[in-house]
């Protein structure tokens, strides 16, 4: 499993030390095997093309830490802060500065080849390297560009929405041994439990193939107590280990729970559900005060629900091939999804007539589009939302527009459906 806290100053130190390699070994091979091998260009000109490309890649890679800076800040204070370490260790700005870091160290390690050892003339590959790293640092730099425009609020909660649409796929799916359709309780004490040591982290992932490896190696069954999203703190029980007395490696188990300083979207759709909830009660706030923000994080809340009623949310037990049950992991469930989509935001936009017209018309069409046991939570919250409409909106014309149901919040009525 990748880790996002050290993927920040290793793939930069990956890239400058195969540029070094590259900038030491391959003109020594040319020398050796393609002797003649030179650029057409001047010695001068080389000198002062290399030399403006090293200078102008430490200028990007300011711009970087900037743009770096502004990403983390404006996400924060505008969004949510449970997206500033994300924006910060996405991917796209380790392999940029990887990219500025290579074309500088390269760049400079190719000037000491210049009519070196009164040789006069310039190595041709060292040439060819320095302008694909060039180009290499101009495509990052309008990826990272564009990577800004991803800021902006609605383009931010489609991202959202794709990342957890994504994940949602792999956590309907489950496993050929996963039991579906009852709860499973453990039928003896554990002989071995599993403990976190240290400073508080959030599990971000379970290796559950890894753990049934582990339980029928042993003859055992292995609970998980942790679920994915949990914070632990010292202390807090990880894995129950039980039916057998043979115990299981604490190193071996401590490598199938994933953890890290924040939740992420790879096991836990919740946590998509959970961004776009942030950013719907943040604009609810009476310092922004923006409601068509809420409304189109519910947009996306809506999908997400509709494809995870749709899926299968029950069981969490792996069987063996016998049917004996080796490993059980939590797993939320339906009523948990929906409770995390509408309870803030029934309570921070209470008050308003656009949000109460947004949600109406969700429930509606989750109850109408979901089969039959999905059904039963919608029920309970369109009673609650009514209850809400009741009690904040005491002009009668008001409670009638707040019932309406109006898929833009706003916008076109559909009271008869």
């Amino acid at each position: 499993m990748r880790r996002t806290s050290a993927r920040a100053w290793i793939v930069p130190s990956i890239y400058a030390v195969a540029a070094l390699a590259t900038g030491v070994t391959l003109p020594r091979l040319e020398h050796w095997v393609w002797f003649d091998a030179f650029s057409s260009i001047s010695s001068s000109s080389a000198i002062a093309i290399y030399s403006t490309i090293a200078s102008g890649t430490m200028t990007l890679s300011a711009i970087v830490f900037s743009l770096t800076f502004v990403m983390v800040q404006f996400g924060a204070t505008a969004y949510s802060p449970r997206l500033a370490l994300w924006l910060a260790e996405a991917p796209l700005t380790s392999h940029a500065l990887g990219i500025f870091t290579a074309t500088f160290l390269y760049s400079i390690t190719a000037l000491a080849w210049v009519d070196r050892d009164d040789v006069h003339g310039v190595p041709l590959g060292a040439a060819v390297i320095v302008v694909l790293l060039l180009i290499a640092s101009i495509a990052a730099f309008i990826a990272l560009v564009k990577r800004v425009a991803v800021l902006q609020v609605s383009r931010l909660l489609a991202f959202i929405g794709d990342r957890g649409r994504s994940v949602i796929v792999t956590f309907c799916a489950g496993s050929r041994t996963e039991a579906r359709d009852e709860h499973i309780s453990p039928s003896e004490p554990p002989t071995q439990v599993l403990r976190h040591g240290g400073r508080p982290r959030t599990v971000q992932a379970i290796d559950a193939e890894s753990l049934f490896r582990l339980a029928c190696a042993a003859n055992a069954r292995i609970d998980v107590v942790a679920a994915v999203g949990d914070t632990l703190i010292e202390g807090t029980p990880l894995v129950c280990v039980s039916g057998t007395a043979t115990r299981i490696s604490e190193r071996h188990l401590r490598r199938t729970i994933h953890l890290g300083d924040q939740r992420t979207f790879e096991q836990d759709p919740q946590f998509a559900i959970r961004l776009l909830v942030d950013i719907a009660i943040r604009a609810l706030s009476p310092a922004i005060n923006d409601p068509t923000t809420a409304v189109q994080a519910l947009d996306q809340i809506g999908d997400l629900l509709m494809r995870l009623g749709r899926g299968s949310l029950s069981g969490g037990a792996v069987r063996d091939e016998e049917g004996t049950v080796r490993v059980v992991t939590p797993r939320p469930s339906w009523e948990d999804f929906v409770r995390l989509a509408f309870e803030e935001i029934a309570a921070y936009g209470a008050s308003s007539v656009q949000v109460m017209r947004r949600m109406n018309a969700l429930l509606s069409e989750l109850a109408a589009a979901l089969p039959p046991e999905r059904r039963t939570a919608l029920a309970d919250w369109r009673r609650r939302l009514e209850t809400s409409i009741g009690r904040h909106f005491a002009d009668v014309d008001e409670r009638r527009d707040a019932f309406v149901r109006d898929r833009q919040g706003l916008g076109l009525s559909r009271s008869g459906q």
